[in-house]
């Protein structure tokens, strides 16, 4: 062992070089680092908390699940056959997870310089307690010490919630999801700990080869004829008042544009016809969505729940993988979104409405300053959320508060939210949250630009305060 590279986190990654900025920087992230974790948005399995059981090995854990992670290797010509992905034929592939590992080892170099090198050095370093870096020569060291410490009670899923300090984390599912997980969690005491999202993608993108299925589904489910407009969104009103009653405070919209509409009822009506007679064009879907944006948002301020839109993703951008695999498998591709004419219809309708609230996404950061700092600058139905997927990193958090902060300023921004399905990765996700904006406030204040008390309260507020107002978790 004593070749072993050591594993090593600086206590001052990500802080800036100047001594004195990074001096301002130490003392504010001093005021936040042990404040409690509040993860509004994400992709964790509920069944893991509802279950509490062991996880099963350190691949099936840290690897398989983290599209960050494999896509990496695939575009290193490693194929997702040899990591053990699942096909959706039956297909075999790998179940060797140690050699599964052990591939992954051998190319962790791949990760330098990446955030999941970050996250993934943090979760061996703090989580497990390794001290060597990782390398084809401490795969073993590592799998089996992983292993080892997996079987332990206090790695069960409930008790890492209280080892990371997550005060609350959401998990996102599809309309015609039953819930059963959260469901589980009723009486144990983390059912307002553990909560889900309304995801309501699978009822409205026309395009989806399950739509009708889902349809049919909200009908059984809700006991609506969900065949005419009238019965649909009442189907959906009773679907959100379902998730609501699990715990539910916001939806979640993932549609490849942030295009809206506000139709007559007349024409919605007949649109949806449209739809469910499966003759819509690819344009008369897109109008659809955007309606359907709209109405989400009209039912929202009904209900009160907070409303997201994360749009600009090119899904399955590979069809072969998309073919073989199925979806999220590491092929999703940024592509441009344009606001300002797109959601012109909905913030017609609901955008000086206070009571709305949406946090608007996006992985188009030529937006950030021209489109979106502006729109959430003005509208009180607007908020923006963090820099996400592609730009979930120091440097694109940076680039957003560069950019964002001088029009919208930091009350129309919501905090930070990982929006993972990596469990173990989310305390070194918020850590870098914290200590990147803990770096641009001491910039701030270096510059005579800010007091330090008033940096103090912000960092305080960026991290905590912000998140639980815009997702009304208070």
């Amino acid at each position: 062992m004593a070749n072993f590279k050591p594993l090593v986190l600086d206590q001052d990654r990500l802080f800036p070089a100047d001594p004195t900025v990074r001096a301002i920087a130490r003392r504010l992230y001093a005021g936040i680092k042990d404040l409690p974790i509040v993860s509004p948005h994400g992709h964790t399995d509920p069944s893991w908390f509802a279950s509490n059981a062991n996880f099963d090995n350190a691949t099936s854990l840290l690897l398989l699940p983290d599209h960050y992670v494999f896509r990496m290797l695939y575009s290193q010509g490693i194929s997702l056959e040899s990591l053990g992905i699942r096909t959706k034929d039956g297909t075999p592939v790998e179940t060797d997870y140690r050699k599964i590992f052990h591939t992954f080892a051998k190319n962790y170099h791949l990760f330098r310089g990446t955030p999941s090198r970050i996250w993934l050095d943090s979760v061996f370093h703090d989580v497990f307690g390794l001290e060597h870096a990782l390398s084809s020569d401490t795969a073993d060291l590592y799998y089996d010490s992983i292993n080892e410490q997996l079987v332990k009670p206090e790695f069960k899923p409930r008790a890492l919630l209280d080892k990371f300090n997550i005060e609350l984390i959401a998990t996102t599912e599809g309309a015609v999801n039953s819930l059963k997980h959260h469901a589980a969690l009723k009486g144990t005491g983390y059912e307002k700990r553990v909560i889900t999202t309304f995801r309501p993608d699978d009822v409205i993108d026309a395009d989806r080869a399950d739509f009708l299925a889902n349809i049919k589904k909200l009908a059984e489910q809700t006991g609506q004829d969900t065949h005419s407009w009238h019965g649909y969104l009442q189907a959906l009103r009773i679907r959100r008042q379902f998730f609501r009653d699990h715990g539910a405070t916001a939806t979640d919209h993932g549609h490849p544009t942030a295009k809206t509409a506000n139709l007559s009822e007349h024409e919605a009506s007949s649109l949806f016809q449209l739809c469910l007679s499966g003759t819509a064009s690819k344009e008369q879907t897109e109008l659809f969505r955007g309606q359907m944006l709209t109405e989400m948002a009209g039912m929202s301020i009904e209900d009160g729940m907070t409303m997201q839109i994360h749009p600009g993703a090119f899904r399955n951008h590979n069809p072969s993988i998309f073919e073989r695999f199925g979806a999220d498998k590491g092929a999703d591709i940024p592509s441009p979104t344009e606001f300002v004419s797109n959601l012109k219809p909905l913030l017609d309708k609901y955008g000086n409405n206070a009571a709305l609230k949406i946090i608007l996404f996006t992985l188009d950061e030529t937006t950030y300053a021209r489109e979106l700092a502006p729109l959430a600058g003005h509208y009180p139905a607007l908020k923006l959320g963090p820099a996400w997927w592609f730009h979930d990193s120091p440097e694109g958090m940076l680039r957003f508060r560069h950019q964002v902060t001088e029009t919208a300023g930091f009350y129309n921004t919501v905090g930070f939210n990982d929006d993972t399905r990596a469990f173990l990765s989310i305390p070194a996700r918020h850590d870098v949250a914290r200590r990147i904006d803990c770096r641009f406030l001491a910039g701030l204040v270096a510059e005579h630009r800010l007091n330090e008390d008033e940096a103090h309260e912000l960092a305080q507020q960026l991290t905590y305060q912000l998140v639980k107002q815009a997702y009304q978790l208070d």
